[in-house]
């Protein structure tokens, strides 16, 4: 196989080019014809975080039921094996840390009673740009029943998924009129219009199309700021539209409402011609659809967080009891011990650690619990950074790069990322 071949983006693009020609793209048939969502939350089970961006798409529109996804080496690390003949999924992305086995001095994996080898989180100072081949829990032997799986991750949740919708559109604070016959955001009044809840055909359509409303609700300045300058029908209108439906379909997976878009021609068909005419715009729209989903999600998470920071009695130091999301991370303290050292537990990781003053990740974790918000923006500056590199490396290599035709799918052996517009939904 030669080693030079499209760019994941444009492989991606011309895949949901085609899908969306045929009228079967996860946005326009939200439903498998099994009954399942065209769209599932990708995940990896190792670390409990969810791919992110245009991997998120890429993995959760693969066609399988489970969401969880790994490599090859991370399922032997879990003591699991990838079923002979299976082909990888090829995505590319930015990581800060790094799951790495355990070894002794000498070299060698160091293995628990089970036989599974033990693990640590490596944690980089920059992002850097990385690629791997990904393959799904359907893929793997011996990997837990995904029932077991979901029944294990959903334990405590007590809400229903149209009651989290509830919830989660009362924490944005954002202003929701209802009547009239249609669904839209208002920029210029920075309102969400909603028929009435019974002129739906049940209330999870009610729901998606609100949560549809919101995603478009974040592009205002005063919030992420997006160009929504289009009118209806143009180009510019699709490119927000486009960002809009993905983020509803990444937030209707996460809650379990799923999405119902709708089948849109005039924005299939202009969704069409951005991606043959700018196959990376499919990364730009999906970087720009998880912030929004991020804000969306996250809106009521981060308030509380900074509420209970500022209720503490000594924001200088850590405290037993701490939940700080920091890197794409949880950290728990489990407690204080002499010197203000604390006991820490990653969550994700399972690892635990001790932590002083004098360390700088201890200040760091401070920092971030007192001030949630400057993370997360801190997190989207690094972010964008490495996105602005890969954009102008892909701007140079289209004046003189012509491709290859290689598919998606690779073995895995061949593994050594208008002011005034009103944005309209159809019910």
């Amino acid at each position: 196989m030669s080693k030079q071949f499209k760019p994941v983006h444009e492989q991606f693009a011309e895949k949901l080019i085609a899908e969306l020609k045929a009228g079967t793209s996860p946005l326009q048939k939200p439903v498998k014809d099994n009954g399942q969502p065209a769209f599932v939350l990708p995940l990896n089970p190792t670390t409990g975080k969810n791919y992110r961006g245009m991997n998120a798409l890429i993995l959760g529109t693969k066609g399988f039921d489970d969401p969880r996804w790994m490599t090859a080496n991370h399922a032997r690390f879990a003591g699991y094996l990838v079923k002979e003949g299976s082909k990888g999924t090829l995505i590319d992305f930015s990581k800060k840390t790094d799951i790495q086995a355990i070894r002794t001095v000498d070299g060698q994996k160091i293995k628990d009673d089970e036989g599974k080898t033990q693990t640590k989180t490596v944690e980089f100072d920059k992002a850097v740009k990385a690629k791997a081949f990904l393959f799904n829990g359907e893929q793997i032997n011996d990997i837990p029943p995904l029932a077991e799986f979901v029944k294990e991750k959903e334990a405590g949740q007590t809400l229903t998924p149209n009651e989290q919708a509830e919830k989660l559109l009362a924490d944005s604070k954002a202003v929701i009129v209802h009547g009239g016959n249609e669904a839209f955001y208002d920029r210029a009044k920075d309102e969400i219009h909603l028929p009435e809840k019974d002129q739906f055909e049940n209330e999870t359509k009610y729901y998606t199309a609100a949560l549809h409303q919101l995603a478009h609700w974040t592009g205002h300045e005063s919030r992420l700021n997006r160009p929504m300058e289009g009118k209806f029908g143009s180009i510019e209108y699709a490119r927000e539209e486009l960002r809009a439906s993905i983020a509803a379909m990444m937030v209707g997976a996460e809650l379990k409402t799923g999405h119902n878009f709708g089948q849109h021609t005039a924005y299939a068909n202009n969704w069409v011609k951005i991606l043959k005419d700018e196959p990376y715009e499919i990364f730009r729209a999906s970087r720009d659809a998880q912030k929004i989903a991020d804000l969306m999600i996250n809106t009521e998470q981060k308030r509380e967080i900074k509420e209970t920071a500022s209720e503490k009695a000594n924001l200088t130091t850590l405290n037993k009891g701490d939940i700080i999301p920091y890197k794409n991370a949880k950290y728990e303290v489990l407690a204080v011990l002499k010197g203000k050292t604390a006991q820490m537990l990653e969550q994700n990781s399972g690892n635990k650690f001790k932590v002083g003053p004098k360390d700088k990740l201890y200040a760091s974790l401070v920092e971030a619990r007192n001030n949630p918000g400057k993370e997360i923006a801190k997190e989207l500056a690094e972010e964008q950074g490495i996105e602005n590199k890969q954009e102008k490396a892909v701007d140079r290599s289209n004046s003189t790069q012509k491709g290859f035709n290689v598919e998606m799918e690779v073995p895995e052996e061949a593994l050594a990322e208008e002011n005034t517009t009103s944005y309209k939904m159809k019910r």
